[in-house]
């Protein structure tokens, strides 16, 4: 009785369907069969009984069709299943089936990519404390050794002094492309997009940069550019590229030159710095953007790079609607580009 009760109860959304239709064939068979009154209540008693059957032949398929739905989602929740070919309904819910499928792969993915998060998440957090435990205990073991009496010793005092300072400001680019670069990961800097003439604003650059290839004999040289040529950007952030790219080029290049290039097209340009340097093996190049990775750890360290700079000009690129382009060979030299809006 109670298995009765179930499976009626399963199927109450087809009852007020099935009492009336079989409500109206009563009504409609006795009228035109003119019927006497035990007739009619002979007929009813039989539409009941087939009511009541396929009110309970709806419910058990109803029933079965839930339960195999719950057991299904109890399988996904407890993974069960490796893959979503493993899910298989019954043939009335196949449609249902391919939804089911479509969000179990969904999940899959969306699980494979919080662990992967989590992975670098935790990359991360390793990397900047190792980054941030570097410039500190140096910092810290250059003073000791000055409050121990190396303060009063000429010949070395300013020398730790000296040392001392570089690794505050190692720390604090650090500390500035960390800012930078969460901020750019968050969404919370403001690009501000302008035109802006293309030619002053990279021999200002080269300008600037000058002197850092100076101190290794290298020759920046900027490749003619048309004089009213504009281009659309955050000026600011696109300093911050270029200073990036000038400063790596001129960084891994011992000999030879760095170049600035601008290949003007219809309706955009392509900005490319170009140096004849160390170059890139090919496994390089496809992780030279990602945060806190060195080609060469000891040459990066050396120079003080943060490991960050290329992280940041990814993002800012990609802000600008476009995507840095690396053509390298090693020993032979690097081009890193991008392409503007005109």
């Amino acid at each position: 009785m109670s298995r009765l009760r179930e499976h009626l109860s399963f199927a109450r959304v087809y009852s007020t369907i099935l009492i009336t239709s079989g409500l109206v064939f009563v009504v409609l068979v006795s009228i035109f069969l003119s019927f006497s009154i035990s007739e009619v209540i002979t007929l009813t008693i039989l539409a009941a009984f087939f009511i009541i059957a396929a009110l309970y032949y709806i419910g058990e398929k109803r029933l079965k069709e839930i339960n195999q739905l719950k057991t299904i989602i109890d399988s996904i929740r407890n993974n069960r299943y490796k893959s979503a070919d493993e899910i298989k309904l019954s043939k009335r819910l196949i449609e249902l089936e391919g939804d089911i499928k479509l969000m179990f792969m969904r999940t899959q993915n969306d699980i494979a990519n919080l662990k992967k998060l989590e992975h670098v998440r935790t990359e991360f957090l390793g990397n900047v404390s190792h980054e941030l435990r570097t410039p500190i205990f140096a910092i810290q073991g250059y003073l000791e050794t000055l409050l121990n009496g190396a303060i009063n010793d000429d010949e070395v005092n300013i020398n730790f002094l000296s040392k001392a300072n570089l690794h505050t400001i190692r720390l604090n680019n650090l500390l500035n492309d960390l800012i930078d670069i969460s901020m750019i990961e968050s969404g919370q800097m403001r690009m501000s997009f302008r035109y802006f003439k293309v030619k002053d604003f990279l021999e200002n650059m080269a300008n600037e940069m000058r002197p850092l290839a100076d101190n290794k004999n290298l020759e920046i040289a900027v490749h003619p550019i048309r004089g009213k040529l504009e281009l659309f950007g955050d000026k600011d952030r696109l300093r911050q590229v270029i200073t990036n790219l000038l400063s790596n080029a001129i960084k891994y290049t011992d000999e030879g030159k760095v170049e600035i290039i601008v290949q003007e097209q219809s309706k955009t340009a392509k900005i490319i710095i170009k140096d004849s340097g160390l170059g890139l093996a090919e496994n390089d190049r496809e992780r030279v953007f990602e945060r806190f990775y060195r080609v060469d750890k000891n040459r990066s360290k050396a120079a003080g790079g943060t490991g960050l700079g290329l992280a940041i000009v990814k993002h800012i690129i990609e802000a600008h609607n476009s995507r840095v382009e690396v053509e390298s060979t090693p020993n032979v030299g690097s081009e890193f580009s991008f392409v503007l809006k005109k």
